[in-house]
């Protein structure tokens, strides 16, 4: 009797020792709205919509401590949409992230997966597209320069360092997977951030080759670092930015510049462009720049407001279209995990554009003008 009671007790103890070593965190955020927009396709419309704001998500993160600091590491995370139940990013199980890797509490960590690129890491929480003050709908013009994470890196490396007394860096590679086709759908990114008190900055660079159907269908590869959610389909994409913020008491307000360069442009998917198979510029090339002042303050503890104005002037198809936008929006937290919002947004293109306005997320508008109103519900768990 005496031996059963060893065995058992060394039995938990052993037990508690391995569930402290590594553990696994279920998590997620769900967001739904009623949005009301003044023109879509020449009609106004009232609809029920997901991720207004945040991408509706959940996902698994896991972390295995191996010792002498360093853990295996791992994020399993799934995009849908409340309204519906379908699976976004292209219908994949877990399109929104899914790595793997070591990471160390000296060096950093590298992971391998389908992976969010640099600009996202480090000049994305500088803007209010791409966070919770903002988000889907705040994204500068087809959310050009990926700060509103539209699409992921797949068979990606990356790297990111430790925080070296308030200095980051890191680096991502997707390569093709094509034998014949090293730089056939390739892609690669790097960036840095720093912070001191109030002060965050953060600067980044992205490059995508061959991300789109630029000569026959069939020399695309659809298996390769870009695909099915592209923003653009170009034989080449360049992007860089840079961004400051500074936070003083309650308030914080910060300034983001990015600029996209595109050569071999085939067309904007759907996606990106609001309209039903996207927008076809065969052979052309494009250049986007986007300003974007920001400032958010909270009111409360319980109550922030937030607001952003971005101007876009492009080079495209032979036309110089420039926008205007304007973003705002509140929010109010009933618990610690839950919140209500209300947030709009007003943009205009420049008359005879080659494009209406089209906020990031919605249909596109028949003429140069568009506003859209929300109001929402998050819940993260």
């Amino acid at each position: 009797m005496k031996k059963t009671l060893m065995v058992a007790a060394l039995t938990g103890v052993f037990a508690t020792a391995a569930h402290a070593q590594s553990s696994v965190t279920l998590y997620g955020l769900i967001d739904a709205g009623i949005t009301y927009t003044n023109n879509q396709h020449g009609h106004s419309n009232w609809q029920q919509t997901s991720g207004s704001v945040n991408g509706s998500r959940w996902g698994l993160r896991g972390a295995e401590d191996l010792g002498g600091g360093l853990k295996a590491i791992f994020t399993l995370e799934n995009g849908f949409g409340i309204n519906d139940g379908s699976l976004k990013q292209g219908g994949r199980e877990f399109g929104r992230q899914a790595f793997v890797g070591l990471s160390s509490t000296q060096f950093g960590a590298v992971t391998l997966g389908r992976q969010y690129d640099s600009m996202v890491d480090f000049v994305g929480p500088l803007a209010l597209t791409g966070t919770q003050y903002g988000g889907t709908q705040f994204a500068h013009p087809f959310d050009n320069d990926n700060l509103n994470n539209s699409f992921r890196v797949n068979n990606s490396v990356k790297y990111t360092s430790a925080n070296y007394g308030g200095f980051k860096f890191g680096g991502m590679y997707g390569f093709s997977n094509q034998a014949d086709g090293f730089a056939n759908n390739r892609a690669y990114s790097a960036g840095a951030s720093y912070n001191w008190g109030g002060l965050n900055v953060g600067a980044a660079y992205l490059q995508l080759n061959s991300n789109g159907a630029t000569g026959a269908a069939a020399a695309f590869n659809s298996g390769g670092a870009v695909s099915s959610d592209n923003t653009f389909f170009a034989g080449r994409q360049q992007t860089w930015g840079a961004g400051a913020n500074y936070a003083f008491g309650p308030a914080t307000v910060g300034l983001v510049y990015s600029q996209t360069n595109l050569s071999g442009l085939a067309g904007i998917g759907a996606g990106a462009s609001g309209q039903t198979g996207g927008i076809g510029f065969p052979s052309n090339s494009a250049h986007f720049q986007n300003f974007e002042a920001n400032a958010r303050y909270a009111l409360t503890p319980a109550v922030s407001i937030a607001g952003s104005y971005t101007y876009t002037r492009a080079s495209l198809a032979g036309t110089r279209p420039h926008w205007n936008q304007f973003n705002l929006q509140t929010a109010y937290a009933l618990s610690k995990r839950t919140d209500v919002y209300l947030q709009g947004e007003y943009q205009q293109v420049n008359e005879g554009a080659i494009v209406g306005a089209d906020i990031n997320g919605l249909a596109a508008s028949s003429n140069n003008k568009q506003v859209a109103v929300t109001a929402g519900l998050r819940h993260r768990f």
